[in-house]
């Protein structure tokens, strides 16, 4: 069976560079210099502690500020982009592997600061958010960031101890987090091109 004259003229305007659909591209920053307020998301992750110095992060439920979904959930593992960007929401992408790296640091950190005091935990889980505009990212405005321009990060913890000692331990994971220190002071990077 032969693809009809609409199918082929549609194949021929698709443009595929690097397993990137470019002609895709094209048209999202065409739709993001339109509909400027519909380029804001609003990336998430969740953690749960596992014991030891392990825990589990999903991340996903990528939304246009604030509640359309645009990807599902994925357990940190695969990079890929949101569904917004010709990615095909592949896997966890690495705005999501900064969400995903804070969480796991800083629920390490709580509960290694936890246990050197004694203090037991049952349960520790996390939420985290982020907000980013991608017309930085697309370079449709020049002036905005590229990342994240805020990040927002909520803990549930059961252990036993007074609650005024648990908002300690998660004032200690802030200020012993190594992945918190990189996000939160600026750190010089060096990008070379090797020959």
């Amino acid at each position: 069976m032969s693809a009809s004259m609409e199918e082929k003229q549609e194949a021929a305007a698709e443009l595929v560079v690097n397993g990137v659909n470019v002609s895709q591209l094209f048209e999202t920053v065409a739709s993001v210099r339109g509909t400027p307020g519909a380029t804001r998301f609003r990336f998430r992750a969740h953690n749960r502690w596992l014991g030891g110095g392990r825990s589990r992060t999903t991340v996903g439920g990528a939304a246009a500020a604030p509640d359309v979904r645009l990807q599902s959930e994925t357990s940190v593992g695969r990079e890929g982009e949101s569904s917004a960007l010709p990615g095909l929401g592949a896997g966890a992408n690495p705005v999501e592997y900064v969400l995903a790296a804070l969480a796991g640091c800083m629920t390490t950190s709580l509960v290694y600061y936890a246990a050197a005091q004694g203090i037991e935990i049952e349960e520790v889980e996390s939420e985290y958010e982020g907000d980013l505009d991608l017309r930085g990212f697309l370079g449709v405005k020049e002036d905005m960031r590229n990342g994240y321009d805020g990040l927002r990060v909520t803990f549930r913890v059961k252990a036993d101890a007074p609650e005024e000692k648990i908002r300690e331990l998660v004032e200690l994971a802030q200020r012993r987090s190594p992945v918190f220190d990189i996000l939160t002071n600026p750190v010089p990077v060096e990008v070379r091109l090797k020959k």
